[in-house]
């Protein structure tokens, strides 16, 4: 799955579809990730302001990664 990111909704529901794919449940994967459940339900509603350590703490558990390039090559 490739997404450009361009807000905290896009993350959101990349991580909502990347859940559902894996056939994970919000409580497992927030246990998996070590954050809170209302944390994964916070990143996939598209709140703003998340800590970045436990978005990528989720986003590993799901094999997802975020690369940063110039607008350019995106």
């Amino acid at each position: 799955m490739k997404v450009v990111v361009t807000s905290s909704a896009d993350i959101g529901n990349a991580v909502r579809r990347a859940r559902k794919a894996a056939g994970l449940t919000q409580d497992v994967l927030s246990a998996a990730a070590g954050v809170g459940p209302r944390f994964v339900v916070e990143l996939e509603g598209g709140k703003s302001s998340l800590q970045l350590d436990k978005v990528l703490a989720v986003l590993s558990v799901l094999k997802l990664s975020v690369t940063v390039c110039d607008d350019a090559e995106a």
